[in-house]
């Protein structure tokens, strides 16, 4: 563990004292008596440099208790197994090592300057990390000041008893009956999404039929969010101008140059990283006025109704006001979480689900087949769509279910230990951060056979696999985490997801702009095909 720079200042002002008062000679090369503040100053970054050499090198590569773990080979003595991870899409080398590197739950490898991470790689690791433990794993400080940022420190963020307390409040928002009766508002809404699209296309000056997927995924569900979590339509879908998804647009739009100076500002204390005199500050910091100006306006909006006497809704932000349990500071922060995460995650579904149908046609043609027999009048304008409708369908789950096994949209997070524990009763020093690749998990050959790599929808069709895709543990599928912690939007983000691709793949036969177009991931928040990912639509006959 690193020790503060307060004692190793305290240190280095007792060390120059020591000397300055009793030395009798100048003591090595830079200590003179007369030189009070200039030895201070000297010792201070003497023992810096003392540290850093201990933490970056002698700890980790001779003494860690870590070491006796199975570890990825190919590392560097200073950078550890960065060299890749930077490289390499996130979750990408750790997909490599869960399959490659012998191991019986849990495999040791080092970040930038060998700081150390645990990457937990089988059910019974995860079922302790997740579920058996899972308040004794936290989310890091750093990540909490960067997504707190961003995100609000509402539910996603808030750990202990605090997450207890507000997980129980807002749970009567995503129960199941309020979720199935929240299908018209999605199927409304990805209807609205296909016709805009369609209105699109054939206004185009240039006839072009080529659309990029990510941008209407980020419109429609933001506005779903916005309906069915906070009874507001933001109408994203007719106004993309709109100040809200702008903002969303500027935040989540990162490159690589943007990623490369958030590693760096991750090295610098949060209050000096957020006041540097940087664009991208300057840009999140109005960003982040934008969205809690919105939120504050949901906020007096939704309370002007309730003292109305209007009926009570059971949107998010309804039941949160209504528990009592929060603050108009806490509302604020649960809102920012909810609008952000809530279509970020869901629009990068859509987006890999667009991927997978363009590369696989005939995947494609039979699940529009489906939909075209089964919701014939849904897909009729102003058709509408109930729950029993959608849920019923076996090859729309299939691929649904095959989509965020493969491209979970968030492919990787983060904890560290509290204390001082163990995983599979190894030891894990506390403050050791431990890894959840879901992107390694859901294809692992260990869990998923040999194929697991492979998008197989009909993995899902076997008698019994509906809910399992044939593999053993429920723990081989990791997209919305499991436990305390397992993400409370799961049955919302589902549901919103099946309406979404429902829709327009019975409206749309779907290819890529280019053919033999070839992936590239961009990392980020969530992961996504980089650059966006462009396809050409076919308007399928709606009588047809």
């Amino acid at each position: 563990m690193a020790v503060p720079k307060r004692v190793l200042l305290l240190a280095s002002a007792a060390i120059s004292f020591f000397f300055h008062r009793y030395a009798a000679a100048p003591v090595f090369f830079f200590f003179a008596k007369e030189r009070y503040v200039a030895n201070g100053v000297a010792v201070f970054f003497g023992l810096v440099c003392v540290q850093w050499c201990w933490g970056i090198v002698v700890y980790p590569l001779f003494l860690s208790p870590l070491r006796a773990l199975p570890t990825p080979g190919d590392s560097h003595f200073l950078l550890g197994h960065f060299g890749r991870i930077f490289r390499e899409p996130t979750g990408e080398p750790q997909r490599d090592w869960i399959d490659q590197v012998p191991n019986d739950g849990v495999l040791y490898y080092r970040w930038l300057f060998n700081e150390p991470r645990v990457l937990v790689t089988n059910p019974k690791a995860l079922g302790e990390v997740l579920v058996q433990r899972s308040y004794e794993f936290v989310k890091p400080a750093r990540i909490r000041d960067g997504l707190g940022r961003l995100l609000g420190v509402g539910i996603l963020l808030a750990e202990g008893d605090e997450h207890k307390r507000q997980r129980k409040l807002l749970m009567p928002a995503f129960n199941f009956r309020h979720v199935k009766d929240l299908y018209p508002i999605f199927w409304s809404k990805s209807q609205e999404m296909t016709s805009q699209i369609s209105a699109t296309i054939k206004s185009s000056p240039d006839a072009s039929s080529v659309i990029e997927v990510r941008d209407w995924a980020s419109r429609a569900t933001l506005d779903i969010i916005g309906v069915a979590g906070m009874g507001k339509d933001f109408d994203s879908i007719t106004n993309p101008e709109n100040e809200l998804f702008e903002t969303y647009r500027k935040i989540f739009g990162s490159n690589r140059g943007a990623q490369i100076l958030q590693l760096v500002l991750q090295m610098l204390p949060h209050w000096v990283a957020v006041n540097l005199p940087l664009k991208r500050n300057d840009e999140i910091g109005n960003a982040i006025g934008t969205i809690k100006k919105v939120a504050g306006d949901l906020i007096r909006d939704k309370r002007e109704k309730l003292k109305s006497g209007q009926a009570k809704d059971m949107d998010i932000l309804s039941v949160a006001m209504e528990s009592g349990g929060f603050t108009d500071t806490d509302l604020v922060n649960q809102l920012m979480t909810f609008l952000a995460a809530g279509h970020e995650t869901t629009a990068s579904a859509l987006s890999w689900a667009v991927y997978c149908l363009c590369q696989h046609p005939a995947t494609q043609a039979r699940l529009r087949q489906e939909i075209r027999t089964e919701l014939a009048s849904a897909l009729q304008p102003g058709g509408q769509i109930s729950s029993t409708e959608i849920d019923k369908l076996p090859y729309l789950n299939a691929v649904l279910q095959e989509t965020n096994r493969i491209f979970p949209p968030v492919p990787l997070t983060l904890r560290e230990t509290a204390t001082d524990t163990t995983i599979q009763s190894h030891f894990i020093p506390r403050g050791t951060t431990v890894v959840i690749c879901p992107w390694a998990i859901n294809t692992s050959t260990h869990l998923w056979g040999p194929d697991a790599r492979q998008f197989k929808p009909e993995r899902w069709l076997q008698p019994g696999t509906a809910n399992t895709g044939g593999a053993e543990s429920n723990y081989a599928i990791t997209t919305f985490l499991h436990g305390p912690r397992s993400c409370i939007g799961k049955e919302f983000a589902k549901a919103e997801f099946a309406c979404l691709v429902a829709a327009l793949v019975g409206r749309f036969e779907m290819a890529f702009e280019e053919e033999g177009y070839q992936l590239q991931i961009q990392g980020g928040i969530t992961a996504r095909p980089k650059g966006g990912l462009r396809v050409r639509l076919k308007e399928v006959d709606v009588e047809g």
